[in-house]
């Protein structure tokens, strides 16, 4: 009878490990990346919507683009925004690995035929009490 117990409870106590390794990518988070030699930031508002991911990205000069094609699949989260400079629409591409409060990965964006690449680093904003 002790083996079954402890059993169930080694079980138990590891399905609840693995529960909160899930990486939960809801939240506020900020952005931080350099295009060119210049240090740019954005904000990227991740929420449920149902059984679905929704969200938003923000910049200094354009506020809450949706996002399209927002999915996580295991730690690594991907979506697309519309991103408009100087009169011009540019589709960005953002590949992010969701470790804990943070975000790493890239983003890539097609400028005249040519495909670009640059490095993110994320934090999420904490929550107030």
């Amino acid at each position: 009878m002790k083996a079954i117990l402890s059993a169930a409870l080694a079980v138990g106590v590891c399905g609840l490990a693995r529960a909160e390794d899930k990486p939960d990518p809801v939240g506020t988070w900020k952005l931080a990346y350099e295009v060119g030699d210049q240090k740019r930031s954005s904000t990227l508002a991740v929420k449920k919507d149902g059984d679905k991911l929704a969200g938003t990205m923000s910049w200094a000069d354009q506020k809450d683009v949706k996002l399209k094609d927002l999915k996580l699949k295991g730690d690594e989260l991907t979506f697309s925004a519309d991103r408009e400079v100087m009169g011009n629409t540019f589709t960005v591409e953002y590949k992010l690995k969701v470790d804990g409060d943070k975000l790493t990965g890239k983003g890539s964006v097609d400028a005249g035929g040519e495909k670009r690449e640059f490095d993110i680093e994320g934090k999420r904003e904490k929550k107030d009490k």
